[in-house]
């Protein structure tokens, strides 16, 4: 899988198959995409590389735990996000897939915060908060 920003300028690919993929309606997401939900897979570091500048935003996500996310200083697209520093793994926002059809959601999750309006057609699992 192979992706990047709006501008070209950050690029990623990956050796790997996601470890998790879906939709995530935490507020988090909602005001990062503007929408209802972001469409996210995981991988981990090691399946995993970027090139190009990136900036970054940290918050304490809805969950209680470190979220960062990383973003093309040139065109403002947000491409990446991570865990704590040390993580080793990477969360690649689908909607930059240069093939965007490769993006395979397995769950819908942090449902508690999914507004009345956004509801992604399909029977997938859902979970009102991250799956242990």
């Amino acid at each position: 899988m192979k992706g990047g920003c709006l501008c070209g300028s950050v690029r990623y690919e990956a050796s790997a198959a996601p470890l998790h993929s879906g939709f995530c309606h935490c507020r988090d997401c909602q005001r990062a995409t503007g929408t209802g939900h972001s469409c996210y897979m995981i991988f981990e570091a090691r399946d995993f590389s970027h090139s190009g500048e990136l900036r970054s935003y940290a918050v304490v996500a809805e969950s209680g735990a470190p979220s960062v996310r990383h973003f093309c200083p040139t065109c403002g697209s947000t491409v990446l996000a991570s865990g704590a520093p040390g993580e080793e793994r990477w969360t690649v926002f689908a909607g930059t897939l240069d093939d965007p059809s490769e993006f395979v959601p397995e769950a819908a999750i942090m449902t508690r915060s999914r507004q009345r309006w956004d509801h992604v057609q399909g029977e997938l699992p859902e979970f009102s908060c991250m799956p242990g």
